[in-house]
Protein backbone atom coordinates (compact mmCIF):
# COMPACT_ATOMS: atom_id res chain seq x y z
CA UNK A 1 0.00 0.00 0.00
CA UNK A 2 2.71 2.45 0.67
CA UNK A 3 4.68 1.72 -2.74
CA UNK A 4 1.01 2.05 -4.50
CA UNK A 5 0.79 5.74 -2.66
CA UNK A 6 4.31 7.28 -3.22
CA UNK A 7 3.27 6.23 -6.90
CA UNK A 8 0.24 7.89 -6.85
CA UNK A 9 1.74 11.15 -5.26
CA UNK A 10 4.62 10.65 -7.82
CA UNK A 11 2.24 10.92 -10.78
CA UNK A 12 0.34 13.57 -9.00
CA UNK A 13 2.81 16.17 -8.69
CA UNK A 14 4.21 14.99 -12.39
CA UNK A 15 0.44 16.56 -13.26
CA UNK A 16 0.43 19.19 -11.41
CA UNK A 17 3.91 20.37 -13.12
CA UNK A 18 2.84 20.06 -16.30
CA UNK A 19 -0.18 21.82 -15.59
CA UNK A 20 1.99 24.61 -14.11
CA UNK A 21 4.62 24.06 -16.95
CA UNK A 22 1.89 24.38 -19.69
CA UNK A 23 0.51 27.71 -18.48
CA UNK A 24 4.13 29.02 -17.52
CA UNK A 25 4.96 28.77 -21.24
CA UNK A 26 1.82 30.09 -22.71
CA UNK A 27 1.39 32.99 -19.88
CA UNK A 28 5.67 33.48 -21.39
CA UNK A 29 4.04 33.69 -24.81
CA UNK A 30 1.56 36.34 -24.15
CA UNK A 31 4.34 38.47 -22.05
CA UNK A 32 6.86 38.25 -25.15
CA UNK A 33 4.40 39.26 -27.57
CA UNK A 34 3.70 42.44 -25.58
CA UNK A 35 7.13 43.26 -24.47
CA UNK A 36 9.50 41.98 -27.29
CA UNK A 37 8.98 44.32 -30.96
CA UNK A 38 11.19 41.61 -32.78
CA UNK A 39 8.58 38.99 -33.56
CA UNK A 40 11.87 37.01 -35.79
CA UNK A 41 14.19 36.76 -32.77
CA UNK A 42 15.62 33.94 -30.98
CA UNK A 43 13.59 34.45 -28.18
CA UNK A 44 9.69 34.63 -29.62
CA UNK A 45 10.63 32.08 -32.01
CA UNK A 46 11.75 29.41 -29.14
CA UNK A 47 8.81 30.28 -27.46
CA UNK A 48 6.44 29.64 -30.62
CA UNK A 49 7.77 26.24 -31.23
CA UNK A 50 7.02 25.46 -27.47
CA UNK A 51 3.63 27.22 -27.72
CA UNK A 52 2.29 26.22 -31.29
CA UNK A 53 1.72 22.75 -30.38
CA UNK A 54 -0.63 23.82 -27.44
CA UNK A 55 -2.25 26.56 -29.15
CA UNK A 56 -2.20 25.89 -32.75
CA UNK A 57 -5.31 23.51 -32.26
CA UNK A 58 -7.24 25.68 -30.44
CA UNK A 59 -6.84 28.47 -32.67
CA UNK A 60 -8.23 26.57 -35.43
CA UNK A 61 -11.04 24.92 -32.80
CA UNK A 62 -11.65 29.13 -32.28
CA UNK A 63 -11.83 29.77 -36.31
CA UNK A 64 -14.14 26.89 -36.83
CA UNK A 65 -16.73 28.80 -34.46
CA UNK A 66 -15.68 31.79 -35.95
CA UNK A 67 -13.96 33.40 -32.44
CA UNK A 68 -11.13 35.75 -32.84
CA UNK A 69 -8.07 33.75 -32.63
CA UNK A 70 -6.41 36.20 -30.58
CA UNK A 71 -8.48 34.52 -27.37
CA UNK A 72 -6.45 31.26 -28.34
CA UNK A 73 -4.23 31.39 -25.42
CA UNK A 74 -6.51 32.65 -23.11
CA UNK A 75 -8.69 29.25 -24.36
CA UNK A 76 -5.52 27.02 -23.82
CA UNK A 77 -4.92 28.00 -20.17
CA UNK A 78 -8.69 27.16 -19.32
CA UNK A 79 -8.44 24.22 -21.35
CA UNK A 80 -5.18 23.15 -19.84
CA UNK A 81 -6.69 23.49 -16.41
CA UNK A 82 -10.00 21.74 -16.62
CA UNK A 83 -8.10 18.99 -18.61
CA UNK A 84 -5.44 19.19 -15.61
CA UNK A 85 -8.43 18.59 -13.38
CA UNK A 86 -10.15 15.80 -14.84
CA UNK A 87 -6.70 14.17 -14.76
CA UNK A 88 -5.94 14.30 -11.11
CA UNK A 89 -9.41 13.01 -10.56
CA UNK A 90 -8.98 10.22 -12.93
CA UNK A 91 -5.96 9.75 -11.06
CA UNK A 92 -7.56 9.65 -7.84
CA UNK A 93 -10.03 7.43 -8.67
CA UNK A 94 -7.86 4.65 -10.18
CA UNK A 95 -5.62 4.92 -6.95
CA UNK A 96 -8.36 4.64 -5.01
CA UNK A 97 -9.88 1.54 -6.93
CA UNK A 98 -6.52 -0.06 -6.37
CA UNK A 99 -6.20 0.14 -2.75
CA UNK A 100 -9.64 -1.00 -2.43
CA UNK A 101 -9.02 -3.89 -4.58
CA UNK A 102 -6.06 -4.57 -1.86
CA UNK A 103 -7.61 -3.98 1.41
CA UNK A 104 -10.79 -5.88 -0.06
CA UNK A 105 -8.43 -8.93 -0.90
CA UNK A 106 -7.07 -8.84 2.15
CA UNK A 107 -9.92 -8.61 4.29
CA UNK A 108 -11.64 -11.75 2.32
CA UNK A 109 -14.41 -9.16 1.26
CA UNK A 110 -15.29 -10.51 -1.82
CA UNK A 111 -18.62 -8.20 -2.44
CA UNK A 112 -16.51 -5.03 -2.05
CA UNK A 113 -13.92 -6.27 -4.56
CA UNK A 114 -16.21 -6.82 -6.95
CA UNK A 115 -17.89 -3.39 -6.67
CA UNK A 116 -13.88 -1.98 -6.73
CA UNK A 117 -13.25 -4.03 -9.80
CA UNK A 118 -16.65 -2.62 -11.59
CA UNK A 119 -15.77 0.97 -10.37
CA UNK A 120 -12.44 1.13 -12.11
CA UNK A 121 -13.64 -0.77 -15.26
CA UNK A 122 -15.89 2.28 -15.01
CA UNK A 123 -12.93 4.48 -14.20
CA UNK A 124 -10.97 2.93 -17.09
CA UNK A 125 -13.76 3.45 -19.58
CA UNK A 126 -13.67 7.25 -18.65
CA UNK A 127 -9.70 7.71 -18.97
CA UNK A 128 -10.40 6.07 -22.44
CA UNK A 129 -13.04 8.33 -23.40
CA UNK A 130 -10.78 11.47 -22.05
CA UNK A 131 -7.79 10.23 -24.35
CA UNK A 132 -10.04 9.68 -27.31
CA UNK A 133 -11.28 13.52 -27.02
CA UNK A 134 -7.53 14.65 -26.37
CA UNK A 135 -6.71 12.89 -29.94
CA UNK A 136 -9.39 14.58 -31.25
CA UNK A 137 -8.64 17.60 -30.24
CA UNK A 138 -5.34 17.27 -31.20
CA UNK A 139 -6.56 15.67 -35.14
CA UNK A 140 -4.61 12.08 -34.38
CA UNK A 141 -6.09 9.75 -37.70
CA UNK A 142 -8.38 6.73 -37.34
CA UNK A 143 -5.03 5.25 -39.18
CA UNK A 144 -3.19 5.60 -35.73
CA UNK A 145 -3.46 2.38 -34.35
CA UNK A 146 -3.89 3.41 -30.03
CA UNK A 147 -6.87 6.02 -31.90
CA UNK A 148 -8.50 3.26 -33.99
CA UNK A 149 -8.53 0.97 -30.18
CA UNK A 150 -9.91 4.15 -28.67
CA UNK A 151 -12.79 4.61 -31.35
CA UNK A 152 -13.88 1.03 -31.01
CA UNK A 153 -14.07 0.96 -27.17
CA UNK A 154 -15.57 4.18 -27.16
CA UNK A 155 -18.43 4.28 -29.94
CA UNK A 156 -20.68 1.98 -28.20
CA UNK A 157 -21.69 4.43 -26.02
CA UNK A 158 -20.47 7.12 -27.61
CA UNK A 159 -22.53 6.30 -30.79
CA UNK A 160 -26.44 6.31 -29.44
CA UNK A 161 -25.17 9.25 -27.53
CA UNK A 162 -24.33 11.35 -30.94
CA UNK A 163 -26.75 10.63 -32.93
CA UNK A 164 -29.71 11.27 -30.29
CA UNK A 165 -28.04 14.74 -29.16
CA UNK A 166 -28.09 17.90 -31.74
CA UNK A 167 -24.83 19.62 -32.00
CA UNK A 168 -24.47 22.56 -30.78
CA UNK A 169 -22.66 25.25 -32.48
CA UNK A 170 -20.80 22.40 -34.14
CA UNK A 171 -19.79 21.02 -30.48
CA UNK A 172 -20.39 17.39 -30.12
CA UNK A 173 -22.17 16.95 -26.45
CA UNK A 174 -21.89 13.25 -26.64
CA UNK A 175 -18.94 13.05 -24.34
CA UNK A 176 -19.69 15.10 -21.48
CA UNK A 177 -23.14 13.26 -21.27
CA UNK A 178 -21.03 9.72 -21.89
CA UNK A 179 -18.99 11.11 -18.40
CA UNK A 180 -21.94 11.80 -16.54
CA UNK A 181 -23.43 7.98 -17.01
CA UNK A 182 -20.57 7.00 -16.10
CA UNK A 183 -20.33 8.66 -13.14
CA UNK A 184 -23.60 7.95 -12.50
CA UNK A 185 -22.81 4.12 -12.86
CA UNK A 186 -19.90 4.11 -10.46
CA UNK A 187 -22.26 6.45 -7.84
CA UNK A 188 -24.68 2.71 -8.27
CA UNK A 189 -21.71 0.73 -7.64
CA UNK A 190 -20.67 2.94 -4.76
CA UNK A 191 -24.03 3.09 -3.51
CA UNK A 192 -24.55 -0.75 -3.48
CA UNK A 193 -21.59 -2.90 -3.64
CA UNK A 194 -19.40 -0.50 -1.61
CA UNK A 195 -21.80 0.74 0.48
CA UNK A 196 -20.32 1.03 4.68
CA UNK A 197 -17.25 0.14 2.56
CA UNK A 198 -15.45 2.43 0.45
CA UNK A 199 -12.61 5.13 1.89
CA UNK A 200 -10.93 7.44 0.26
CA UNK A 201 -7.19 6.11 0.48
CA UNK A 202 -5.60 9.08 -1.34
Amino acid sequence: MLILGRIYWFLDWMVIALIVGIIAVVLLRLIANQVNPNPFGWTAITIRRLTDPLIGPVRRALLGFRVDPKYAPLVTILITIVLGWLSLQLLASIANTLAGILVSLGSGAVVPMIGYVLYGLLSLYSLLIFVRVIFSWVTVSYSNRLMRFLVNATEPLLGPLRRSLPLLGGFDLSPIIAFFVVWMLQAAVAGTLLRGFRIMYF
